[in-house]
C-alpha cells in the first residue's frame, strides 16, 4: 500500500520507518527539507496513485487545520484523510465536514507510543465511517504492537481522538501517584534506598507497570533526580479530558488534581499558599515565612 505521510518529526519519522519494514511505501513532507522524501504537499499528492490515503502527523490547531485546508484542494473524491496529532475532538467533525464536501473521507486516530513505538508499536485510537477506516486498515495494522491488542475502532468521527484524550488524562493521573509516592519515601528517615524500593514493585505487586519501568530507569540515571528542575508541563488533553468531565457531569477527582499539581509545578512562590500560610497565622498564630 501506499501512504502519504505529513510531519517527519519523533513520532511521525519513527512511524515512517516502521510502516516501510512492514512492505509499504510512504512518501513523507516535512517543512524540514532534511526529512522529506518531497518538496511539497501538492508533489506529495501527484506521486501518490488513487485512491490515496494522507495520514496528517503536525501539531494540533493551526498546523493541522492549514494542512487538511490545503489537502482538501489537492485531493480527490475517495481520497482519505488521517488525522493522527493530537487534536481536540471537537475539531474532527469539522474536518470531516470540509472535507465530505469534496467527497474526501476523514479517520481521526490518536496515536500512543512516543519514542519507543518504532521498535514496540503504537497503540491506535481511531474513529470513522467504516468504509474510510478500511481503506487505512492496512496501515494501522503495521502501526500496532504485535498480537491481537493495541488498536481500536472507538466509534464514529471524534472517538479516536476522544478516546486518546482519556487515555492521557489518566496517564496524568498514573504519573502524579507515582511522584507522590517517590517524594514520601524520599522524604522519611527510614527509607534509605528509594530507588530498589520501586524496582521492588516491578514484578508481582498490582501497581507494576510500564511507567514503574520508566520510573525506575530515570531513578538509575539519576538516583535522586537532583539534576532535574521540579516542573511539568501540560500538553493540553489534560485540560480538555477535565472539560469534558464537567460538560458530561462526570466526576474526575483524581485527573483533575493531578493536573492542577502540574500549575503548581510552574510557581517557584505560590501566591495561594501565601494566603494559607496567612489565615493559618492569623487564626491559630502559627509561624509564618517572612522573605
Amino acid at each position: 500500500m501506499e501512504l502519504g505521510l505529513v510531519g517527519l518529526g519523533k513520532m511521525g519519522g519513527n512511524m515512517r520507518e516502521r510502516i516501510r519494514r512492514a512492505g509499504h511505501t510512504v512518501i513523507g513532507y516535512d517543512r524540514n527539507p532534511d526529512l522529506a522524501d518531497v518538496h511539497s504537499l501538492s508533489e506529495l499528492v501527484d506521486k501518490l496513485q488513487g485512491p490515496r490515503v494522507v495520514w496528517v502527523m503536525v501539531p494540533a490547531g493551526a498546523p493541522t487545520q492549514s494542512t487538511i485546508d490545503e489537502l482538501a484542494e489537492l485531493l480527490q473524491p475517495g481520497d482519505v484523510v488521517v488525522d493522527g496529532g493530537n487534536s481536540r475532538w471537537t475539531d474532527d467533525e469539522k474536518h470531516a465536514a470540509e472535507l465530505a464536501a469534496k467527497g474526501i473521507g476523514f479517520v481521526d486516530c490518536g496515536v500512543s507510543g512516543g519514542v519507543w513505538g518504532l521498535q514496540n508499536g503504537y497503540a491506535l485510537m481511531y474513529g470513522g465511517d467504516p468504509e474510510n477506516v478500511a481503506k487505512v486498515q492496512p496501515i494501522f495494522d503495521a502501526l500496532k504492537p504485535e498480537g491481537d491488542f493495541g488498536s481500536v475502532h472507538a466509534g464514529k468521527v471524534g472517538a479516536g481522538h476522544f478516546a486518546k484524550m482519556v487515555h492521557n488524562g489518566i496517564e496524568y493521573a498514573m504519573m502524579q501517584a507515582y511522584a507522590e509516592g517517590w517524594e514520601l519515601l524520599e522524604k522519611v528517615d527510614s527509607v534509605d534506598n528509594v530507588r530498589e524500593v520501586f524496582r521492588s514493585w516491578q514484578e508481582g505487586t498490582v501497581i507494576r507497570s510500564w511507567l514503574l519501568d520508566l520510573a525506575v530507569g530515570a531513578l538509575d540515571e539519576d538516583e535522586h533526580l537532583d539534576g532535574l528542575r521540579g516542573y511539568a508541563q501540560d500538553s493540553g488533553e489534560g485540560r480538555w479530558t477535565v472539560e469534558a468531565a464537567i460538560d458530561n457531569a462526570v466526576p474526575l477527582p483524581a485527573i483533575t488534581a493531578s493536573l492542577f499539581a502540574r500549575f503548581a509545578s510552574r510557581q517557584e512562590d505560590s501566591p495561594q499558599m501565601k494566603m494559607i500560610a496567612a489565615l493559618r497565622n492569623q487564626f491559630g498564630g502559627h509561624a509564618v515565612e517572612k522573605k
